[in-house]
This record gives C-alpha cells, structure tokens and sequence, in this order.
C-alpha cells in the first residue's frame, strides 16, 4: 500500500466481530481528520483479505502497522490509546510547510 509523496500509511487490521477495534474506529477518523494532509488511514479486515495479515504477521486484533516507504516502521497491538497511537506515528510525519524565507 503507497501513499503519494511519500505520506505513511497506518493500517488498522480489524475484524467485524472485534470490540475493541470498533471501540478505536472513533480514534483513528479523528486521527484521519487532524493529520488529513500527512498520514493515510486504511482499514483492512482480516477476514476478508487475509492475505494482508499474514504477510505483515498480525497475530492480533486490533493491531496497527505504520508503513513508510513501503515497508512496516512501527506497529502496536491491541486496544490502544489515541496518546499511545500519536507517539507512535509522530516521528515518521513529515512537516507539510512552506519552508522558511531567509532574507
């Protein structure tokens, strides 16, 4: 899964059935709002496409695997908190701003 211009990807490996994953569905749309221009949220279901979680090992669900530049950087397990969620994705976000003038 790329993501244009570099921007990371977090796949969220959920299952219909899975309290805690439909508990940080909430999370993870607040997270896609504020970080809209930076990061890129896709949700996998684990029964459906199987493939992905045994390529990437998840044993777990929820589990979220940060992708940059194609490959996995960071992942967490089960339920985890927005906090938690942030400190993990936050070093592989890059600053989308107009570089500074210097006169």
């Amino acid at each position: 899964m790329a993501a244009p211009n570099g921007v990371p990807t977090l796949l969220f490996f959920t299952t219909a059935r899975s309290g805690p994953a439909r508990r940080m569905e909430s999370l993870l749309a607040h997270l896609a709002r504020k970080e809209r221009s930076r990061l890129r949220i896709s949700r996998i279901d684990v029964d459906s496409t199987p493939e992905w979680a045994e390529r990437l090992k998840v044993t777990e669900v929820p589990s979220l695997i940060l992708i940059k530049d194609r490959r996995p950087v960071a992942r967490l397990e089960g339920r985890v908190s927005a906090p938690q969620i942030e400190r993990m994705i936050e070093p592989y976000l890059e600053a989308h701003e107009a570089p500074l003038a210097v006169a």
